[in-house]
């Protein structure tokens, strides 16, 4: 008996062996045909209770196996089958003498698992039965192994003592195997260094220039508004009486009049009259451009005349040295684009190199490999011959042994045919009583369909003016509340018409303000259209006027002077190194009296001093 159990043990390990030949014909070949048939009568049970027998050790691995080999899975599997459907034929002494096979711990843990009377009797029969019927479970499975429990009980106990009393062999260390790094795993070392991290990142010196450039821009701008708010001081008008800052341009002042050569006009943008039909958002949005146009052009003139420039020179200076500073931006990255892209080819072809020669070496490490192949196969091969004489050996030895087995199977099967037929007629009772249970079913249903077509009385009379008399407050009869009802909604019909008057009412009043503000923009449209006709006619004019000479020259001198003045500034301000900027005039606010201002203004424009050269703002767009 414990040679079978070494056996059957033997036989599943190796159900799952590691290695690269199946077990099975040598398996057939060893054994004696009634080995044979119950091996297949094992596997063919297993496979065809697969479901129960998963439940159970799936669910002894998460709760007590977890320090178990997912190795004995199957040994686990046909332990559960055998204990669950083969004790009874088996008997218990033989199931022992499998249980204290090699692998005594952990059946001894497995079997204390699967034999506990909680386990049993709440989560296995309910996993059980979802596949099955719950009274064919509980009947054929369950109670059979609650039977044998005591038996499984004293069985674990006797295996405890076992494994208490074996001295534990004292093993030597084995050495930790040391890892050996794979030659194809080395790479070769790389033909092209890598590529630095510096030459993605800012140089330092370059953002030391950046800032420096944004000081130096930072000031050029403080230095450009001091100058603007003092390059024309000297034509500042004067009063009658004022004397002259300096005494050397006395004999000048009775020849030219103190007063402003130049006073810009009101600039407005060409109108556009186009026919659109604008809605209330563009039209209170037009009428704020043009507001805010209109206080644009008052604060320019007030700048102008307090002596403000203008810095379109710079603008022009800022807007090259921009397109140079891109310029040369755009070839920094133009550079740096086609080196990224050289290495990257470059790269590309070490790496294909690279492959050529891990390809070279898997092949001839693929040709070492089928020769050492071919010689385990002929290793094998003798070895299965020696093992074939070696079974022959044992068979002869056996023969003696056959006839009990043969009898033994004969009188097993005739058992199993005893037991299929009782299991038969089980089936045939069972079927009959469920006929028996459909046709009562079926016929409990014709009378309730039978019952339910009845005709039944649905209507039933009820007084609308009578009031119910529950006994609730405010209870009434469905007449009265029908009029309340009405009343009701002839109430909100009157406030949502009232409503709806004063919406309509606000509508009227907005439109209203939206045509005021359109007639407001039309005239500004149409006074912006004749003050753009009459620059550009005078601009026509005094182009084609002739030149006066006397005119030239008194510009020049004028020029010559405030260039002077500029001057002397520039150097007073070097020795004193404090500039005194003229307080701001705050932006006048947009009523009739700042536009008869501007109107005058501009009036006075075309009256008064010819154009300032440097004034190109009073040129009109378009």
């Amino acid at each position: 008996m414990l040679s079978v159990g070494s056996w059957f043990c033997g036989f599943t390990s190796s159900v799952h062996s590691p290695g690269g030949h199946h077990p099975w014909p040598f398996l057939f070949q060893a054994v004696s045909p009634q080995k044979q048939a119950f091996v297949l009568e094992l596997l063919s049970g297993c496979l065809e209770y697969q479901k129960l027998l998963t439940v159970v050790v799936d669910a002894f691995y998460v709760r007590a196996g977890r320090l178990c080999l997912w190795a004995d899975y199957s040994l686990f599997e046909v332990t559960c089958y055998l204990a669950t459907f083969q004790l009874e034929e088996l008997g218990f002494p033989l199931f022992c003498d499998i249980i204290r096979g090699p692998a005594r711990g952990q059946m001894r843990k497995f079997l204390g698992f699967f034999f506990n009377p909680v386990n049993l009797c709440s989560w296995i029969k309910d996993e059980w039965s979802l596949i099955y019927e719950t009274n064919y479970v509980k009947e054929n499975w369950i109670d059979p192994l609650m039977r044998w429990q005591p038996k499984v009980q004293e069985l674990i106990s006797q295996l405890e003592g076992v494994s208490a009393c074996q001295v534990p062999l004292l093993k030597s260390k084995a050495k930790a195997t040391e890892p050996k790094e794979f030659n194809l795993t080395v790479p070769r070392p790389r033909a092209i260094p890598v590529v630095p991290r510096s030459t993605y990142q800012v140089p330092k010196e370059q953002q030391q220039l950046e800032m420096i450039k944004r000081d130096n821009r930072r000031r050029a701008e403080e230095l450009l508004l001091k100058a603007n708010l003092e390059e024309l001081r000297c034509a500042m008008p004067r009063a009658r009486g004022e004397k002259p800052a300096q005494e050397c341009k006395k004999q000048l002042q009775p020849q030219i009049p103190p007063r402003i050569r130049k006073t810009p006009k009101l600039t407005f943008y060409r109108p556009d009259n186009a026919p659109v039909k604008l809605n209330t958002a563009a039209i209170l949005r037009e009428g704020a451009l043009y507001q805010r146009q209109v206080e644009r052009e008052l604060q320019r003139v007030d700048q102008l005349v307090d002596g403000a420039g203008d810095i379109s020179e710079f603008l022009e200076w800022q807007k090259q040295m921009l397109a140079k500073d891109r310029e040369e931006q755009l070839a920094a990255d133009e550079c740096r684009r086609l080196r990224g892209k050289l290495s990257q080819q470059e790269a590309v072809l070490a790496r294909h190199s690279h492959v050529q020669e891990n390809r070279q070496k898997a092949d001839q490490k693929k040709e070492e490999t089928a020769e050492l192949m071919r010689q385990c196969a002929a290793r094998r091969l003798q070895e299965e011959r020696s093992v074939r004489e070696l079974v022959q050996q044992v068979v002869e030895a056996q023969k003696n042994v056959k006839a009990a087995q043969a009898k033994l199977v004969q009188d097993r099967r005739q058992i199993v045919q005893e037991v299929a037929e009782e299991s038969r007629e089980l089936l045939q009772r069972t079927a009959e009583a469920a006929r028996e249970e459909q046709r009562r079913r079926w016929e409990l249903t014709s009378q309730r369909r039978a019952l339910e077509t009845q005709p039944t009385r649905k209507g039933k009379l009820v007084d609308l003016t009578q009031i119910p008399g529950y006994g609730l407050e405010g209870e009434m009869s469905v007449v009265e509340l029908r009029e309340r009802l009405a009343l009701l909604r002839e109430s909100q019909r009157r406030q949502e018409e009232e409503k709806r008057d004063q919406i309509i009412q606000g509508k009227r009043a907005r439109s209203q303000e939206l045509r005021t503000t359109l007639e407001q923009i039309s005239l500004c449209r149409a006074a912006m259209g004749r003050a753009a006709a009459l620059r550009w006619e005078e601009k026509k004019a005094q182009a084609a006027a002739p030149r006066d000479r006397s005119g030239d020259e008194r510009v020049q001198e004028l020029r010559r002077r405030v260039e002077e003045r500029a001057t002397e500034r520039r150097r007073q301000a070097a020795l004193l190194h404090v500039v005194a900027p003229r307080t701001a005039r705050p932006p006048a606010a947009v009523s009739r009296g700042s536009r008869r201002r501007g109107q005058g203004l501009w009036t006075l424009g075309r009256q008064g001093a010819r154009p300032w050269r440097g004034g190109e703002r009073g040129r009109p767009r378009g």
